[in-house]
């Protein structure tokens, strides 16, 4: 049973979104609020596990920040869905860069927006036309400028092979390959692309149309 919070301060949307899950056999709403905190403070009081995957509105109206929202969520334990209608590319952009894992149109099917919760409880990045039209419409979206190279190196790793797989495939030493993933890390916090773990240097490399679909999809 994969456990969903909503967050959002439209109660219609809430309130269909809670009724898709319950037609379902696998998704269970565990919280159904209108602010980051409202949330945060119910898991004080119940004690309960963070969500599987949290839902969230782009824009909320308590006066909260998209990077604020997105990185409590984050670092209380749950992965992030920005619901939006994906219009204002730079906010949506900045949910990413905070470490969303995608963002799905409000004008999308609900069996798409079903899709993309199952998607990220499953642990992938969610890659879909709103996160490129969103990456794409963003002049700002800050090129790492990655060698050929560490390129290589990034789409072999990020697809899910081992790095001592990668640096056999590409006829170079591990040290070189391991010196490249270092780099290609270093290179992203400083265009404010931070990717910390393999599953972010996946996002990055989706994002940057290095990585077309999740691993294991070909």
């Amino acid at each position: 049973m994969i456990r969903v919070a909503l967050i959002d301060d439209h109660e219609s949307v809430r309130l269909g979104l809670e009724a898709a899950c319950s037609r379902t056999d696998h998704l269970r709403v565990v919280f159904s609020g209108e602010s980051v905190a409202a949330y945060l403070d119910w898991r004080t009081l119940t004690q309960e596990n963070p969500a599987d995957v949290v839902v969230l509105d782009l824009m909320l109206g308590d006066g909260a920040t998209v990077t604020e929202n997105v990185t409590r969520l984050v670092h209380d334990g749950s992965p992030v869905i920005i619901h939006s209608v994906a219009d204002r590319p730079a906010a949506v952009r900045e949910a990413l860069v905070a470490g969303a894992a995608g963002v799905v149109s409000k004008a999308s099917r609900i069996d798409d927006v079903i899709a993309a919760i199952d998607t990220v409880a499953r642990g992938h990045a969610l890659d879909n036309v709103e996160w490129a039209s969103a990456v794409d419409g963003d002049r700002a979206f800050a090129d790492a400028q990655l060698s050929s190279r560490e390129r290589d190196v990034l789409r072999l790793y990020a697809a899910g092979l081992p790095l001592k797989t990668v640096a056999e495939r590409l006829g170079v030493a591990y040290s070189t390959a391991k010196e490249n993933i270092t780099r290609v890390r270093v290179k992203y916090v400083e265009v404010g692309r931070p990717a910390p773990t393999k599953v972010d240097l996946l996002r990055r490399a989706m994002e940057d149309g290095l990585v077309a679909e999740e691993p294991g999809a070909s």
